[in-house]
């Protein structure tokens, strides 16, 4: 996918920054609320995220949104988060297209249900010219999954005879990632203190660089997004290479 040229920065911006977006909830306990309205300002801070992705002349956008372990929360805080994943779908289409915005789902969408997936499906079709920024949305996603199933598909391959097994290697592998059509992240930030990357983006994620922040996402800002990209440019990357 052919994006439009980004700004001319220097230095230039990472091309592809994935963000894990951490600490609704906590944000909403220290407030006496109750964690959907964490989620709520939460989903205000994507907006901010991606309209910072613009303006630093970042392409790519890979956001943590619902995990396959997320599954596993209480039904009703469940039942909340893919009310609000609807709300969006369904409201906010005019806003990705006013910034050159195309929004793509990875992850098990089937799971989330008819309704949801018809409307994930609308928003990437109505979405799909643009070219200032391209965001994928993790939903219903987990890493391994994503790596058992091109193992699967590849297992497959070879027993119907379309795929050798002795020409499977890492290019081959990685054309069947879901974000096989764009680069892998330079950049990941985890907000909220954690340090860990929760069974996202495994794979992709082997020579990125980690900023973590003490922010909870709801409070994630231009100035934080900012801080994050001045961290990743104080980093040598040397892809496994010695130094000079």
């Amino acid at each position: 996918m052919e994006l439009v040229a980004r700004s001319n920065l220097s230095p230039p911006p990472p091309d592809h920054v994935a963000i894990i977006m951490d600490g609704n909830g906590r944000w909403a306990n220290a407030r006496g609320l109750p964690r959907s309205a964490g989620h709520k300002r939460g989903a205000r801070a994507v907006k901010t995220a991606m309209e910072s992705a613009i303006e630093l002349g970042v392409r790519y956008l890979t956001l943590f949104g619902f995990s396959s372990e997320n599954w596993k929360r209480p039904v009703e805080e469940v039942r909340d988060l893919t009310g609000l994943l609807k709300y969006y779908l369904r409201n906010e289409v005019e806003f990705l297209n006013k910034h050159g915005i195309q929004l793509r789902v990875i992850g098990d969408r089937q799971r989330f249900g008819e309704e949801i997936t018809k409307l994930i499906a609308d928003v990437e079709q109505r979405t799909a010219a643009n070219r200032r920024l391209s965001v994928a949305m993790a939903l219903s996603y987990g890493g391994r999954s994503e790596i058992v199933d091109v193992a699967r598909q590849l297992a497959s391959e070879a027993e119907a005879g379309t795929l050798n097994p002795a020409d499977i290697d890492e290019d081959v592998f990685a054309e069947r990632l879901y974000t096989a059509d764009i680069p892998d992240p330079d950049l990941l930030i985890r907000t909220s203190g954690e340090k860990r990357i929760s069974n996202f983006l495994l794979w992709q994620l082997a020579y990125g660089e980690f900023v973590f922040m003490d922010t909870l996402w709801p409070d994630f800002s231009h100035e934080h997004f900012e801080a994050a990209l001045r961290e990743f440019h104080r980093r040598e990357r040397r892809y496994g290479a010695a130094t000079a």
